[in-house]
């Protein structure tokens, strides 16, 4: 299911700007006999951001797990970086996967934090046993990346100390700790608040500066609108509308489009319709 070529454009902090961060070609999955997804086509350049949105049980999640090698497929390939290929098959043991976690971050919805890890532990696991960091150097770049999220304050807590906000930013300070040029998110403002949302769109605007792509699931068209620079719709396992956000959603060409639009607006009047029955 693996293979690596060179990694020669991760050294030195300079990462390669042409070409595409993530290109799957043709990938098919199967699952108890379905197929969950079926010949996705999908090239995402260096340095953007890019959302994939549709309804539940359209391939998202499963698309992004694909991605970050944590869930087999049936065919085709995704190429990551130009340097790691991967292919059909079983995963491979998490030590076959070492290349490709220099290259992918992924951050887990629920965050996935090491509950018996200090926030600090769980940010210098993957540098100290994966790159071979001294414990100095890696909980100085640790900490780097907590003062740049706002929580190096939080340090020496646990998971369980933590708010479910703070949660999430050493999530994402653990996915950049061995500087991925793609950074994977599912569903990153599921539990967040529009103020909390508008934040997190900005800071991870910020970190495509340096070349860094990401590729996002969510239902937030909001957030999309205001993160994205490309919008890829999914609807029963392939890819049926990709373009700009502001063509994507609010000028739809594609019915499962039409549809996950609905199923937003319904969301929200539900939301804020008034209550009813007796105080």
């Amino acid at each position: 299911m693996f293979t690596s070529t060179s990694e020669q454009e991760q050294g030195g902090g300079h990462r390669r700007r042409d070409g595409y961060a993530v290109h799957i070609e043709g990938l098919r999955a199967m699952r108890g006999g379905r197929a969950v997804l079926h010949d996705v086509l999908l090239a995402v350049p260096r340095g953007q951001v890019w959302t994939l949105m549709g309804v539940s049980g359209a391939g998202k999640s499963t698309l992004l797990r694909t991605v970050a090698g944590l869930e087999p497929f049936d065919g085709g390939r995704i190429v990551v970086e130009q340097a790691v290929t991967l292919t059909p098959g079983p995963v491979p043991r998490e030590r076959h996967l070492r290349a490709l976690r220099e290259h992918v971050g992924f951050v887990f919805q629920q965050h996935a934090l090491f509950a018996h890890l200090s926030v600090l532990d769980n940010i210098t696991l993957a540098p100290r046993h994966v790159r071979g960091l001294s414990r100095s150097d890696a909980e100085a770049r640790a900490m780097s990346l907590l003062e740049d999220l706002g929580v190096a304050h939080r340090a020496t807590a646990m998971p369980a100390e933590i708010s479910g906000g703070e949660a999430q930013r050493v999530a994402i300070a653990r996915a950049l700790a061995l500087d991925p040029g793609v950074l994977l998110m599912d569903e990153p403002t599921a539990a967040l608040d529009p103020a909390r949302r508008r934040t997190l769109a900005e800071g991870l605007r910020a970190l495509t500066r340096n070349g860094r792509s990401l590729l996002i699931t969510t239902h937030d068209t909001d957030f999309a609108l205001a993160v994205a620079d490309n919008v890829a719709v999914l609807a029963d396992g392939q890819v049926v509308e990709v373009g700009a956000p502001r063509d994507v959603l609010t000028q739809p060409r594609h019915r499962a489009t039409r549809a996950l639009l609905s199923s937003v607006d319904g969301q929200r009047a539900d939301a804020t319709a008034p209550a009813t029955g007796s105080p």
